[in-house]
């Protein structure tokens, strides 16, 4: 089969839940951000911001690790069985001690009077860790079925309980208050717990996903083999360094922007504005995101083919494309998208072309970060998201207090574009891909040219702008079907 056409399958096929799994929970940002104000809804964005670092702490490479080792060995029950073993036992530690230490981690992060969300959230990235082998199994194994269906199980838990907290709750107890069912309620429900809610429901959404994956941990053997589990971490410590790395590019600035704003009197306030209209990429982050649940595998099965360079090039070309018709398709109608969000949030929409473009170049540095996941150089991408990071904390401290979170999203944007220069010229020293570049490049000039001809329709004729925006983005589709019209073809048809 066109190895495109495969990877084209794979990503719909794994794509399909978590694209809609992610996009009903983005979904809910306009429900968070109508139902608390922007300091509210601040705490939330940097809580989470914390999660998604400490996340990468307590997975330490070991899924990547999984899918090297485990494709080297189609009996790979000792490779899951010490992959599992050695993820439970760190996420068990990390989650009494975050426990038991909860009250002095919120007093030290302005929450207090919150112990409790220090609780959850240890409860969540244990479990979360822990899965993360099982659903890697899945995808290694080919089981898309099975692994759509538990994604679709955690998000609509998700998606319920918070529905049912932060809507169905109160709306019971303001307009049937007296009966007996709010008196019900009333048991379970407390407003004063507000945001705390959004927390609980992710809470049992994990717990419950973490019931649905029992069954394929007990169908292995758990007993690790610890010479083979040295010889994992020696491969994942550096893609550890890697995330690690990532995730301060990721995170940091809605870590620190509270503290570098001059203005502290509402920095939680700028933060939840931040945090919001970062959503506002949502397109291209599930994109890139499903990409990778694909992707991944899909490196290690075809280095084994015959000319993989020729298949990873023709990948980039195409993600490439993509990402700019999903830019267009967000830009050419920003003022619908940032409907989106609620009114007090909307004034945040000069970073979204920036944190767009930001997540583009992301996006094309997974694709080269093949280079060094193949030749086991995983050293190089831990010193590549290194520079990143350092890149990141350097412009974040200077741009911030100048600009506010504009300086944090021209720092994310800087930060990702070195990245992609630094992987592409040390990936032609030690696995050279012939990508093309100069397609790259016709692509985002014609794309930016488009965005920069809407940019100069002024009409109060809503019907008009919208008319001529869409004639924009089809302009683009049709000039990417007709050049890539020969490919198009071959992926309908097995070579």
């Amino acid at each position: 089969m066109n190895p495109f056409k495969k990877l084209a399958g794979q990503t719909a096929i794994y794509g399909l839940p978590t694209i809609v799994g992610r996009l009903l929970n983005y979904l809910l940002v306009p429900l968070y951000t109508r139902a608390f104000v922007p300091a509210e809804y601040g705490v939330v964005t940097e809580v989470y911001a914390y999660v998604a670092f400490l996340f990468v702490l307590l997975t330490y490479g070991m899924e990547t690790a999984f899918f090297r080792f485990a494709s080297q060995d189609e009996n790979n029950h000792p490779v899951f069985g010490t992959a599992m073993a050695s993820l439970f036992f760190t996420s068990t530690i990390f989650a009494v001690a975050g426990y038991l230490f909860a009250p002095g981690i919120s007093h030290w992060m302005g929450y207090g009077d919150h112990p409790e969300y220090i609780r959850w959230f240890v409860l969540i990235l244990a479990t979360d860790a822990v899965s993360s082998i099982p659903y890697a199994k899945l995808r290694l194994e080919n089981r898309p079925l099975r692994f759509a269906f538990i994604k679709i199980v955690n998000i609509a838990a998700n998606i319920s309980f918070n529905l049912f907290f932060i809507l169905l709750c109160p709306y019971i107890l303001s307009k049937h208050a007296g009966s007996s069912f709010a008196g019900l309620i009333g048991h379970i429900y407390n407003p004063e717990t507000g945001i705390g809610y959004i927390f609980i429901s992710n809470l049992i959404a994990s717990l419950l996903t973490f019931a649905l994956l029992i069954p394929d941990m007990m169908m292995r053997q758990m007993k690790p083999d610890m010479a083979l589990l040295r010889r994992m971490l020696a491969y994942a410590w550096p893609l550890l360094i890697f995330g690690m790395a990532g995730i301060v590019n990721e995170t940091f600035d809605r870590v620190i922007l509270k503290h570098l704003l001059r203005d502290t009197g509402d920095a939680m306030a700028q933060l939840g504005i931040y945090g919001a209209c970062y959503k506002i990429s949502i397109l291209m982050t599930l994109f890139i995101q499903t990409y990778r649940y694909a992707a991944e595998p899909f490196f290690f099965d075809q280095a084994k083919g015959k000319d993989p360079q020729a298949v990873y090039a023709g990948m980039m070309h195409y993600f490439i494309i993509v990402c700019l018709f999903i830019f267009l398709s967000i830009m050419l109608f920003l003022d619908i998208v940032m409907l989106f969000v609620g009114k007090e949030y909307r004034s945040g929409a000069p970073v979204v072309p920036v944190l767009l473009f930001a997540n583009l170049f992301l996006g094309v540095f997974y694709n080269l970060s093949v280079w060094f996941k193949l030749t086991d150089k995983t050293r190089h991408g831990a010193f590549i998201s290194l520079i990143g990071a350092a890149i990141t904390l350097v412009l974040n401290f200077v741009l911030i207090p100048l600009f506010g979170y504009m300086g944090a999203a021209w720092a994310t944007f800087a930060c990702y574009a070195s990245m992609m220069v630094i992987s592409y010229l040390l990936g032609q020293k030690y696995y050279p891909v012939n990508y093309n570049l100069r397609g790259a490049g016709v692509y985002a000039l014609i794309a930016l040219v488009l965005w920069g001809i809407s940019m100069l329709i002024d009409t109060p004729l809503h019907w008009l702008k919208y008319g001529i925006s869409f004639a924009l983005l089809l302009a683009f589709a049709a000039f990417a079907f007709y050049r890539e019209r020969n490919t198009f073809r071959s992926m309908i048809v097995k070579v």
